[in-house]
């Protein structure tokens, strides 16, 4: 009997992320009501309230199940010299290639700012906290740094996105990583 609520909740959960996803694509989080998440769940209101509060707790378990899946999969690589930048940089693009449809949703101006700054933590975590030697600049200096790359970064991926991705994961882990490392001088041919 356990396992058979475990399954409702588990589907419940995922028919209210997909309803929200959806409406995400036309309307601003704000502009979202729990009524046209649970009409096109086909779910009512107190079915709702009993896993979520509003709809942006909702939007955050969206937000939080896509950056741990995220996490996971970079996890599983362990590039972690400056050489190998490239690698986990083309990991991130396959991924967010993969996963389009959703990240595309979640980076719009549709959203609130919380899967951007999550965004930037995850991108600073695993591709650029070995491209600068932090024991070389000062501790703020290294975050303006880092804020400036990691910030850029998203921003690229975004237009990226907007474009339907017309370049392949590979080619924007080496134009993304190029600039990185050398800056407008590593650009020219």
């Amino acid at each position: 009997m356990n396992t058979k609520m475990d399954r409702r909740k588990k589907y419940t959960r995922m028919v209210l992320k997909e309803s929200l996803l959806s409406l995400l694509k036309n309307k601003s989080i704000s502009s979202i009501t729990i009524k046209e998440i649970c009409e096109r769940a086909d779910i009512n209101r107190s079915t709702y309230y009993a896993h979520y509060a509003n709809q942006y707790e909702l939007l955050e378990a969206i937000e939080e199940d896509f950056i741990e899946d995220l996490t996971d999969t970079l996890s599983q690589y362990n590039f972690s010299k400056e050489d190998e930048a490239l690698q986990m940089t083309e990991k991130l693009f396959e991924y967010l290639a993969a996963n389009s449809n959703m990240c595309d949703t979640l980076l719009s101006e549709n959203t609130d700012m919380y899967f951007l700054k999550k965004g930037m933590n995850i991108t600073r975590e695993f591709i650029f906290k070995n491209l600068i030697d932090e024991s070389t600049i000062d501790q703020e200096a290294y975050d303006y740094i880092n804020m400036f790359i990691v910030g850029g970064s998203i921003h690229v991926i975004q237009n990226w996105m907007q474009n339907g991705m017309d370049k392949s994961p590979g080619e924007m882990a080496g134009i993304l990583n190029a600039f990185i490392n050398r800056g407008l001088a590593g650009m020219r041919g």
